[in-house]
């Protein structure tokens, strides 16, 4: 019987979330097509978490020419070219957008490039022209950067993320507004290239979604760096002009205050793309801009769902892969997890130190009435941090003092973004603190340092 769709599945974008249900979709055997009106792979591999990453790894290649010096080597920079360092990171996106169609066609699934807009509950319409008809449809439509009145991107002066991804040559100074994950990743980066930066933040702390312990190692490690660091700072109002930007800020006490800078670079968070996809022509209406959804990301109509950065769940790239294979295990009819459990979600911020984490933080636990208890362990504790020389950072567990179940985690330190892993899987698993610190670790290895975490909550760490 011929199928009375062209497809059963099809999805709307092409991020993380969109070309990994497609393909998950296409292996559960449903015919499957994805909809892409720019370049494969979304924002996360084209002007996001890929590219960033690739300029954070050339970043640290060029901070390590100060340890060359150490040892006698002359290095001559006279002739560098941050053209290159931006030619580089663009190589790593054509490469793996290149391998996301490889793996599209790979698993029989149809690529049609161009505007998708819902004009039913079965059908989407292409540029305004093609219908294609589809017995599901999952929205992966993403996210772009917010702006803020006052401070619109232009390019020039105001530069969203993925201005300063395409930018070809290094300012002098630049100010980011904002101290989340992405502002801090970007302070990290261009400093590291000689660029003087001024973070500000409206919140009293850096990385004010993450626990405050770890959030300030990073803070500190910033400020010996040269970073200038204001929190608790408003931004009121922008001049621009004459190849500078003039920054306009207000303290609480009502105090304002100027801060110069060639560029300003606006990291307040995102937005999702849920204008103009087709909403109201099936009576979806969004809630602050994001879809409401229920189990499984199921919209309020049956045979259509959203995943990703259009929903109201963490705007992680991880975050709307797993939701894409839950939406489409659920159309083929499998047993699945319903959503994803928040509480074992890693958040990583890639500088250096790293940042890795999941669950409560302190500050979360203390507001939740929770009885806990911490334990702290220092970087410095372990062989293989002293002998690398990068004894900056701790590992801290929360965790109920009764039965030891890991309320949550966080590292900062080298490779805390890898390391976090260990004990999330613990907790998923719903091992305790012993189960690890009774495992042999190689010694000498990072991964040491949860051993001793695991150890110290039942008071018995070795090297401290």
């Amino acid at each position: 019987m011929s199928l009375p769709f062209d497809y059963n599945v099809l999805v709307i974008g092409s991020g993380p979330g969109g070309y990994v249900a497609a393909i998950r979709a296409s292996q559960l055997g449903l015919k499957t097509a994805v909809v892409e009106k720019e370049k494969l792979g979304g924002v996360c591999l084209n002007i996001g978490c890929i590219p960033s990453k690739s300029l954070i790894h050339q970043a640290e290649i060029f901070q390590s020419i100060k340890q060359l010096q150490y040892f006698g080597a002359k290095i001559d920079l006279s002739e560098f070219d941050y053209e290159k360092v931006y030619n580089k990171s663009r190589k790593t996106v054509d490469t793996l957008s290149k391998g996301i169609e490889f793996l599209l066609r790979k698993n029989n699934i149809d690529l049609i490039f161009g505007e998708g807009k819902i004009s039913g509950e079965h059908q989407v319409t292409i540029n305004g022209e093609n219908q294609i008809s589809a017995q599901n449809i999952v929205i992966a439509t993403g996210s772009r950067s917010r702006e803020i009145s006052g401070f619109e991107f232009d390019g020039e002066y105001v530069l969203s993320s993925k201005d300063v991804l395409l930018m070809k040559k290094l300012p002098k100074s630049m100010i980011i507004l904002g101290a989340g994950a992405i502002g801090m990743e970007f302070a990290h980066v261009f400093n590291s290239f000689g660029v003087d930066i001024h973070v500000v933040e409206l919140m009293d702390s850096v990385l004010p979604a993450e626990d405050r312990e770890t959030a300030d190692i990073l803070h500190k490690s910033f400020a010996k760096r040269g970073i200038r660091i204001s929190v608790s700072i408003k931004a009121v109002s922008l001049k621009k002009g004459n190849g500078l930007i003039e920054l306009i800020v207000e303290g609480k006490d009502g105090t304002q205050n100027s801060f110069q800078a060639e560029k300003l670079l606006v990291c307040v968070g995102r937005i999702p793309n849920t204008e103009n996809i087709g909403l109201a022509n099936i009576g979806l209406e969004t809630k602050n801009g994001f879809i409401p959804v229920g189990d499984y990301y199921k919209t309020k109509l049956p045979h259509i769902y959203a995943v990703g950065d259009v929903i109201n769940t963490p705007q992680l790239a991880h975050v709307a892969s797993k939701e894409g294979e839950i939406a489409v295990e659920h159309i083929a009819g499998n047993k699945t997890e319903k959503i994803i459990d928040q509480r074992l979600i890693p958040n990583a911020v890639y500088s250096v130190p790293e940042i890795g984490s999941f669950g409560y933080t302190e500050e979360k636990a203390k507001d939740a009435g929770l009885n806990y208890k911490k334990t702290v362990i220092p970087y410095r504790s372990v062989g293989k941090a002293v002998a690398v020389e990068q004894t900056e950072g701790i590992a801290k567990i929360i965790y109920d003092p009764d039965t030891k179940e890991i309320f949550g985690a966080h590292i900062a330190g080298l490779q805390a973004t890898e390391l976090i892993h260990e004990i999330l899987f613990a907790r998923k698993a719903r091992l305790l603190p012993e189960d690890i610190a009774g495992m042999v670790h190689a010694h000498p290895t990072l991964s040491e340092i949860i051993m001793e975490s695991m150890k110290s909550v039942y008071g018995c760490a070795i090297h401290i």
